[in-house]
């Protein structure tokens, strides 16, 4: 593949190459699933899409605890559906449009009621290479108004691109980038068909967009990409450090459910916010003290006792880049 970019680009591909993740790191994002385009592999098989009950009027599907791939057509986030009075909010997208069909197909098995809103946790393309096909169908598009600058990035540009090679043929050159239709710039409250939806700011941190999305009277947090359960979290160019900030902020909602952005649901919100959050504070803490010493890399990497999180999925993929990445932003946050 051929990167031309900007500094964090290739400082995000120094660090995949130093931590030995070159493949993971410019894996391209999500995938796909449903009726296979005409021209996709005779041997694909779909990953199973169940929606699961989450609470009176919420449902989630959850995605693979893998690296993207064709084979897996890329299946690998969370995405959720609120019905309400007058129609189904979807919150993330899913990497695709044949996922997002997909998703649409479990909608109609619960309502046949249309879906009018899609809000977006972040603009990771696991989450959002779907929104094109709620678009066609009338949704309207909400997110935070940071993801603008994504939007319109030479960044996001190149990354469709090699999505459309390495996830064909369910990213192809009629995959798109879809804006929101509405950009929200603090804390909102949307109510939708009686429902009411509270709209939470707490970027940058995974992405400089993050959101999160609450619901009071059933006490569900819709937490992106902020929560990962069960498994490794990507911390890529995340600002760490506020991001754990943000964990806490989470903390503060009087929350019996956590639908993350990855892996199961959580009945147990704290627990759950708390390894997401214990990881993060280890990752500065043990990789910040060898920037400081200026220990080399790998030497500090070999060093730290990975015992709490090796049992983790994914811990042998994301780690040692998510150290590596750790490593030079503690570099840089240096006095």
């Amino acid at each position: 593949m051929n990167f031309f970019l900007s500094p964090s680009f290739f400082r995000r591909a120094r660090g995949c190459a130093l931590a030995g993740l070159a493949a993971a790191c410019f894996a391209a994002p999500v995938l796909a699933q449903v009726p296979a385009p005409p021209n996709a592999s005779a041997g694909a098989v779909a990953p199973d899409m169940v929606a699961q009950r989450v609470s009176p009027s919420a449902w989630y599907v959850e995605g693979l605890s893998a690296l993207g791939s064709g084979a897996n057509q890329n299946f690998i986030s969370n995405a959720a559906f609120v019905v309400t009075a007058n129609g189904v909010v979807v919150i993330d997208a899913l990497g695709s449009p044949a996922l997002a069909e997909r998703l649409m197909a479990e909608i109609r098995k619960v309502t046949p009621l249309p879906v009018t809103h899609v809000i977006v946790t972040h603009y990771h393309a696991d989450h959002i290479y779907g929104l094109q096909a709620f678009k066609a169908k009338g949704a309207r598009i909400v997110a935070h108004r940071a993801a603008l600058e994504y939007l319109s990035s030479e960044t996001a540009r190149l990354r469709l691109d090699v999505s459309r090679k390495d996830l064909a043929p369910w990213i192809d050159d009629k995959t798109r980038l879809v804006p929101a239709d509405e950009w929200i710039d603090g804390p909102t409250e949307l109510t939708i068909g009686g429902v009411r939806f509270k709209l939470q700011p707490v970027g940058p941190s995974h992405t400089p967009e993050d959101l999160v999305i609450y619901m009071p009277h059933e006490k569900v947090l819709f937490a992106g990409d902020l929560v990962f359960r069960s498994r490794i979290p990507f911390v890529g160019q995340a600002d760490s450090g506020h991001w754990i900030k943000a964990l806490q902020t989470l903390l503060a909602f009087d929350t019996s459910v956590i639908v993350p952005g990855h892996g199961p649901l959580s009945n147990e919100a704290r627990k759950d916010t708390e390894l997401t959050r214990d990881y993060l504070v280890y990752l500065r803490t043990s990789m910040g003290q060898a920037a400081k010493n200026m220990t080399p890399f790998e030497e500090a990497y070999q060093a730290a006792d990975w015992t709490a999180f090796e049992h983790l999925p994914l811990f042998r993929v994301a780690n040692r880049m998510n150290a590596y990445n750790t490593y030079l932003l503690m570099e840089r946050e240096a006095p």
